[in-house]
Protein backbone atom coordinates (compact mmCIF):
# COMPACT_ATOMS: atom_id res chain seq x y z
CA UNK A 1 0.00 0.00 0.00
CA UNK A 2 2.84 2.32 0.89
CA UNK A 3 4.55 1.57 -2.43
CA UNK A 4 1.31 2.32 -4.35
CA UNK A 5 0.98 5.63 -2.52
CA UNK A 6 4.56 6.52 -3.40
CA UNK A 7 4.06 5.73 -7.08
CA UNK A 8 0.87 7.82 -7.12
CA UNK A 9 2.63 10.80 -5.55
CA UNK A 10 5.49 10.49 -8.01
CA UNK A 11 3.02 10.55 -10.87
CA UNK A 12 1.37 13.68 -9.45
CA UNK A 13 4.70 15.47 -9.04
CA UNK A 14 5.81 14.50 -12.55
CA UNK A 15 2.56 15.81 -14.01
CA UNK A 16 2.73 19.09 -12.06
CA UNK A 17 6.39 19.61 -12.99
CA UNK A 18 5.55 18.94 -16.62
CA UNK A 19 2.83 21.57 -16.58
CA UNK A 20 4.80 24.15 -14.64
CA UNK A 21 7.89 23.83 -16.85
CA UNK A 22 5.82 24.05 -20.04
CA UNK A 23 7.39 20.81 -21.27
CA UNK A 24 5.43 19.60 -24.28
CA UNK A 25 5.69 17.77 -27.55
CA UNK A 26 8.78 17.84 -29.72
CA UNK A 27 9.49 21.36 -31.00
CA UNK A 28 11.72 22.80 -33.70
CA UNK A 29 14.95 24.57 -32.76
CA UNK A 30 16.38 27.29 -35.00
CA UNK A 31 19.93 26.58 -36.12
CA UNK A 32 22.02 29.11 -38.03
CA UNK A 33 22.97 28.40 -41.64
CA UNK A 34 25.49 31.26 -41.57
CA UNK A 35 27.53 32.78 -38.78
CA UNK A 36 27.65 36.22 -40.38
CA UNK A 37 25.66 38.18 -42.93
CA UNK A 38 26.23 41.44 -44.76
CA UNK A 39 23.56 43.58 -46.43
CA UNK A 40 25.31 45.10 -49.49
CA UNK A 41 23.27 47.83 -51.23
CA UNK A 42 23.89 49.31 -54.67
CA UNK A 43 23.60 53.12 -54.42
CA UNK A 44 24.56 53.92 -57.99
CA UNK A 45 22.69 56.37 -60.20
CA UNK A 46 20.59 53.71 -61.92
CA UNK A 47 19.20 52.63 -58.55
CA UNK A 48 17.83 56.16 -58.07
CA UNK A 49 15.76 55.73 -61.22
CA UNK A 50 12.26 54.29 -61.31
CA UNK A 51 11.92 50.62 -62.10
CA UNK A 52 10.44 50.25 -65.58
CA UNK A 53 7.75 47.82 -64.44
CA UNK A 54 7.15 48.71 -60.78
CA UNK A 55 7.16 52.48 -61.29
CA UNK A 56 9.03 53.06 -58.02
CA UNK A 57 12.61 54.13 -57.37
CA UNK A 58 14.74 51.03 -57.20
CA UNK A 59 16.67 52.31 -54.18
CA UNK A 60 13.37 52.75 -52.30
CA UNK A 61 12.32 49.23 -53.29
CA UNK A 62 15.65 47.90 -52.01
CA UNK A 63 15.33 49.71 -48.66
CA UNK A 64 11.81 48.30 -48.26
CA UNK A 65 13.12 44.80 -49.01
CA UNK A 66 16.01 45.13 -46.55
CA UNK A 67 13.68 46.27 -43.77
CA UNK A 68 11.29 43.37 -44.37
CA UNK A 69 14.18 40.91 -44.51
CA UNK A 70 15.62 42.23 -41.26
CA UNK A 71 12.28 41.60 -39.54
CA UNK A 72 12.32 37.98 -40.76
CA UNK A 73 15.83 37.19 -39.46
CA UNK A 74 15.61 35.35 -36.11
CA UNK A 75 17.41 36.68 -33.04
CA UNK A 76 20.31 34.22 -33.16
CA UNK A 77 23.93 35.13 -32.40
CA UNK A 78 24.86 36.34 -35.87
CA UNK A 79 27.52 38.89 -36.69
CA UNK A 80 26.00 41.38 -39.13
CA UNK A 81 26.81 44.60 -40.96
CA UNK A 82 25.47 46.92 -43.67
CA UNK A 83 27.53 48.37 -46.52
CA UNK A 84 26.91 50.33 -49.72
CA UNK A 85 28.75 50.30 -53.03
CA UNK A 86 29.04 52.66 -56.00
CA UNK A 87 30.48 54.39 -54.04
CA UNK A 88 31.63 52.01 -51.28
CA UNK A 89 30.55 53.05 -47.81
CA UNK A 90 30.14 51.39 -44.40
CA UNK A 91 26.75 52.02 -42.80
CA UNK A 92 27.25 49.67 -39.85
CA UNK A 93 30.42 47.68 -39.22
CA UNK A 94 30.10 43.94 -38.44
CA UNK A 95 28.99 43.35 -34.87
CA UNK A 96 26.56 41.33 -32.76
CA UNK A 97 23.28 41.22 -34.65
CA UNK A 98 20.49 43.30 -33.18
CA UNK A 99 17.27 43.65 -35.16
CA UNK A 100 16.43 47.17 -33.99
CA UNK A 101 20.01 48.33 -34.49
CA UNK A 102 20.02 46.95 -38.02
CA UNK A 103 16.66 48.62 -38.70
CA UNK A 104 18.08 51.97 -37.58
CA UNK A 105 21.10 51.51 -39.85
CA UNK A 106 18.91 50.72 -42.86
CA UNK A 107 16.56 53.61 -42.09
CA UNK A 108 19.50 56.03 -42.07
CA UNK A 109 20.53 55.25 -45.67
CA UNK A 110 19.92 58.23 -47.94
CA UNK A 111 17.89 57.62 -51.10
CA UNK A 112 17.66 61.17 -52.46
CA UNK A 113 20.83 61.55 -54.51
CA UNK A 114 21.76 62.69 -58.01
CA UNK A 115 21.49 60.15 -60.80
CA UNK A 116 24.21 61.58 -62.97
CA UNK A 117 27.91 60.88 -62.42
CA UNK A 118 27.11 57.96 -60.07
CA UNK A 119 28.37 55.05 -62.15
CA UNK A 120 27.98 51.43 -61.07
CA UNK A 121 31.35 50.09 -59.97
CA UNK A 122 29.93 46.77 -58.77
CA UNK A 123 33.20 44.90 -59.31
CA UNK A 124 35.04 47.49 -57.26
CA UNK A 125 32.45 47.14 -54.52
CA UNK A 126 33.10 43.39 -54.36
CA UNK A 127 36.82 44.09 -54.08
CA UNK A 128 36.17 46.57 -51.25
CA UNK A 129 33.99 44.14 -49.29
CA UNK A 130 36.66 41.42 -49.43
CA UNK A 131 38.64 42.70 -46.37
CA UNK A 132 35.37 42.87 -44.41
CA UNK A 133 34.62 39.22 -45.16
CA UNK A 134 38.23 38.29 -44.35
CA UNK A 135 37.78 39.71 -40.85
CA UNK A 136 34.87 37.39 -40.06
CA UNK A 137 35.02 33.83 -38.76
CA UNK A 138 32.74 31.02 -39.85
CA UNK A 139 30.37 31.12 -42.81
CA UNK A 140 29.20 34.43 -44.31
CA UNK A 141 26.14 35.29 -46.36
CA UNK A 142 26.62 38.31 -48.63
CA UNK A 143 23.19 39.62 -49.69
CA UNK A 144 23.50 42.10 -52.58
CA UNK A 145 20.60 44.41 -53.45
CA UNK A 146 21.18 45.69 -57.00
CA UNK A 147 19.80 46.19 -60.49
CA UNK A 148 23.01 44.74 -61.95
CA UNK A 149 23.73 47.68 -64.24
CA UNK A 150 27.52 47.52 -63.80
CA UNK A 151 29.11 50.00 -66.21
CA UNK A 152 32.44 50.95 -64.67
CA UNK A 153 35.54 49.43 -63.11
CA UNK A 154 36.33 45.76 -62.56
CA UNK A 155 34.17 42.96 -63.93
CA UNK A 156 31.69 42.08 -61.12
CA UNK A 157 31.30 38.49 -62.31
CA UNK A 158 35.06 37.93 -62.22
CA UNK A 159 35.29 39.55 -58.78
CA UNK A 160 32.46 37.40 -57.40
CA UNK A 161 34.22 34.33 -58.78
CA UNK A 162 37.45 35.45 -57.09
CA UNK A 163 35.64 35.70 -53.75
CA UNK A 164 34.31 32.17 -54.11
CA UNK A 165 37.79 30.95 -55.02
CA UNK A 166 39.21 32.59 -51.92
CA UNK A 167 36.55 31.60 -49.35
CA UNK A 168 35.00 28.43 -50.83
CA UNK A 169 31.97 27.18 -48.93
CA UNK A 170 32.61 29.76 -46.20
CA UNK A 171 30.85 32.31 -48.43
CA UNK A 172 27.51 32.38 -50.19
CA UNK A 173 26.48 35.32 -52.37
CA UNK A 174 22.76 36.01 -52.77
CA UNK A 175 21.51 38.69 -55.16
CA UNK A 176 18.12 40.36 -54.70
CA UNK A 177 17.38 41.69 -58.18
CA UNK A 178 15.84 45.00 -59.21
CA UNK A 179 17.05 44.52 -62.78
CA UNK A 180 14.97 46.08 -65.55
CA UNK A 181 17.50 45.90 -68.39
CA UNK A 182 18.90 42.87 -70.26
CA UNK A 183 22.45 43.78 -69.20
CA UNK A 184 21.52 44.03 -65.52
CA UNK A 185 19.69 40.70 -65.62
CA UNK A 186 22.66 39.06 -67.34
CA UNK A 187 25.15 40.28 -64.69
CA UNK A 188 22.94 39.06 -61.85
CA UNK A 189 22.27 35.70 -63.49
CA UNK A 190 25.98 35.14 -64.07
CA UNK A 191 26.84 35.85 -60.42
CA UNK A 192 24.06 33.53 -59.25
CA UNK A 193 25.33 30.78 -61.52
CA UNK A 194 28.72 30.72 -59.76
CA UNK A 195 27.42 28.69 -56.82
CA UNK A 196 24.50 26.38 -56.09
CA UNK A 197 24.18 27.88 -52.60
CA UNK A 198 22.62 31.12 -53.88
CA UNK A 199 18.89 31.71 -53.33
CA UNK A 200 17.22 33.52 -56.23
CA UNK A 201 14.93 36.42 -55.33
CA UNK A 202 13.66 39.77 -56.55
CA UNK A 203 11.40 42.49 -55.16
CA UNK A 204 8.14 41.01 -56.42
CA UNK A 205 8.86 37.49 -55.20
CA UNK A 206 10.04 38.55 -51.74
CA UNK A 207 7.19 40.94 -51.01
CA UNK A 208 4.52 38.31 -51.70
CA UNK A 209 2.70 37.08 -48.53
CA UNK A 210 4.84 34.61 -46.59
CA UNK A 211 7.70 34.75 -49.09
CA UNK A 212 10.14 36.66 -46.89
CA UNK A 213 9.82 34.15 -44.05
CA UNK A 214 10.64 31.33 -46.47
CA UNK A 215 13.62 33.29 -47.84
CA UNK A 216 14.92 33.82 -44.30
CA UNK A 217 14.76 30.07 -43.67
CA UNK A 218 16.51 29.35 -46.97
CA UNK A 219 19.33 31.83 -46.31
CA UNK A 220 19.75 32.44 -42.59
CA UNK A 221 18.59 29.42 -40.57
CA UNK A 222 16.96 26.02 -40.53
CA UNK A 223 14.67 24.31 -38.07
CA UNK A 224 15.84 21.11 -36.40
CA UNK A 225 13.39 19.00 -34.44
CA UNK A 226 14.06 18.85 -30.72
CA UNK A 227 13.30 15.68 -28.85
CA UNK A 228 10.50 16.19 -26.31
CA UNK A 229 11.74 17.15 -22.89
CA UNK A 230 10.17 14.57 -20.58
CA UNK A 231 9.50 15.34 -16.95
CA UNK A 232 11.97 13.74 -14.53
CA UNK A 233 10.94 10.24 -13.44
CA UNK A 234 12.20 7.94 -10.70
CA UNK A 235 15.44 6.21 -11.60
CA UNK A 236 17.04 3.05 -10.26
CA UNK A 237 17.97 2.90 -6.58
CA UNK A 238 15.04 5.13 -5.57
CA UNK A 239 16.48 8.19 -7.37
CA UNK A 240 13.86 10.96 -7.25
CA UNK A 241 14.11 14.24 -9.19
CA UNK A 242 11.95 17.37 -9.06
CA UNK A 243 12.34 20.61 -11.03
CA UNK A 244 11.23 24.17 -10.30
CA UNK A 245 11.64 27.02 -12.81
CA UNK A 246 12.29 30.65 -11.94
CA UNK A 247 11.67 33.96 -13.70
CA UNK A 248 14.52 36.02 -15.14
CA UNK A 249 16.92 37.14 -12.36
CA UNK A 250 14.51 35.73 -9.71
CA UNK A 251 15.18 33.39 -6.82
CA UNK A 252 12.15 33.86 -4.58
CA UNK A 253 9.59 31.08 -4.06
CA UNK A 254 6.29 31.91 -5.80
CA UNK A 255 2.76 30.67 -5.15
CA UNK A 256 2.91 28.60 -8.35
CA UNK A 257 5.81 26.59 -6.93
CA UNK A 258 4.10 25.60 -3.67
CA UNK A 259 2.11 22.60 -5.02
CA UNK A 260 5.28 21.06 -6.48
CA UNK A 261 7.23 21.75 -3.29
CA UNK A 262 4.51 20.21 -1.14
CA UNK A 263 4.48 17.06 -3.23
CA UNK A 264 8.28 16.95 -3.15
CA UNK A 265 8.21 17.27 0.65
CA UNK A 266 5.82 14.29 0.90
CA UNK A 267 8.17 12.11 -1.14
CA UNK A 268 11.22 13.26 0.83
CA UNK A 269 9.48 12.26 4.05
CA UNK A 270 8.79 8.72 2.79
CA UNK A 271 12.41 7.73 3.48
CA UNK A 272 13.86 9.58 6.45
CA UNK A 273 17.38 8.28 5.71
CA UNK A 274 17.66 9.63 2.16
CA UNK A 275 19.90 12.64 1.49
CA UNK A 276 19.11 15.18 -1.19
CA UNK A 277 20.93 17.78 -3.22
CA UNK A 278 19.10 21.04 -3.99
CA UNK A 279 20.85 22.17 -7.18
CA UNK A 280 20.40 25.71 -8.51
CA UNK A 281 20.96 26.67 -12.16
CA UNK A 282 20.69 29.76 -14.40
CA UNK A 283 20.60 30.52 -18.08
CA UNK A 284 23.66 32.02 -19.82
CA UNK A 285 22.45 35.65 -19.72
CA UNK A 286 24.79 37.96 -17.79
CA UNK A 287 28.25 37.49 -16.23
CA UNK A 288 29.25 33.99 -15.12
CA UNK A 289 30.16 35.15 -11.59
CA UNK A 290 26.76 36.79 -11.10
CA UNK A 291 24.97 33.68 -12.39
CA UNK A 292 26.89 31.53 -9.93
CA UNK A 293 25.61 33.62 -7.03
CA UNK A 294 22.07 33.66 -8.45
CA UNK A 295 22.06 29.86 -8.72
CA UNK A 296 23.16 29.59 -5.09
CA UNK A 297 20.38 31.94 -3.99
CA UNK A 298 17.82 29.86 -5.88
CA UNK A 299 19.03 26.64 -4.27
CA UNK A 300 19.00 28.28 -0.83
CA UNK A 301 15.41 29.53 -1.30
CA UNK A 302 14.15 26.02 -2.05
CA UNK A 303 16.14 24.47 0.80
CA UNK A 304 14.87 27.11 3.23
CA UNK A 305 11.27 26.44 2.23
CA UNK A 306 11.67 22.70 2.76
CA UNK A 307 13.39 23.20 6.13
CA UNK A 308 10.70 25.67 7.22
CA UNK A 309 8.10 23.06 6.32
CA UNK A 310 9.57 20.19 8.30
CA UNK A 311 12.41 18.61 6.27
CA UNK A 312 15.58 18.41 8.42
CA UNK A 313 18.32 20.68 7.14
CA UNK A 314 20.84 17.88 7.67
CA UNK A 315 19.21 15.92 4.82
CA UNK A 316 19.57 18.75 2.29
CA UNK A 317 22.64 20.20 0.59
CA UNK A 318 22.08 23.42 -1.39
CA UNK A 319 24.53 23.84 -4.26
CA UNK A 320 24.76 26.31 -7.15
CA UNK A 321 25.97 25.39 -10.63
CA UNK A 322 25.55 28.79 -12.26
CA UNK A 323 25.21 28.67 -16.03
CA UNK A 324 27.60 25.71 -16.44
CA UNK A 325 25.08 22.85 -16.58
CA UNK A 326 22.38 23.83 -19.10
CA UNK A 327 19.83 21.21 -20.08
CA UNK A 328 18.25 23.27 -22.83
CA UNK A 329 19.31 25.57 -25.65
CA UNK A 330 20.36 28.98 -24.31
CA UNK A 331 20.00 30.44 -27.83
CA UNK A 332 16.20 30.32 -27.55
CA UNK A 333 13.85 32.15 -25.18
CA UNK A 334 12.15 28.90 -24.14
CA UNK A 335 15.49 27.17 -23.57
CA UNK A 336 16.73 29.98 -21.33
CA UNK A 337 13.46 29.85 -19.38
CA UNK A 338 13.83 26.12 -18.73
CA UNK A 339 17.47 26.52 -17.68
CA UNK A 340 16.44 28.90 -14.85
CA UNK A 341 15.73 25.98 -12.53
CA UNK A 342 16.30 24.24 -9.21
CA UNK A 343 16.45 20.46 -9.15
CA UNK A 344 15.96 18.34 -6.02
CA UNK A 345 17.46 14.90 -6.41
CA UNK A 346 18.69 12.04 -4.28
CA UNK A 347 22.42 12.00 -3.56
Amino acid sequence: MKQNKKLLLLALVAAMTLSFALVGPASAKMVKKVDNFIFFLDQSGSMAQKHQDAGKKKIDMAIETMQAMNKAVPALDYTAGTFLFAPFQAVSQPGAYNQSGMMNAIGGIGTDFDIFNRRTDMGGGLMDIDPVIAGLSGKTGLIIFTDGNANYGADPIAQAKALYSKYGDKLCIHVVSYADTPHGKMVIDEIRALSSCTVVADYASLMAPGAMDKYAKDVFYEEVADAPKAAPVPMAKETITFSLHFGFDKYQITDEMIPVLEQAKMILEEDSNAMFEVAGHTDATGPEAYNQGLSERRAASVKNWLVANGVPASRLEAKGYGELSPKYDNNTKEGRKLNRRVEIQTK
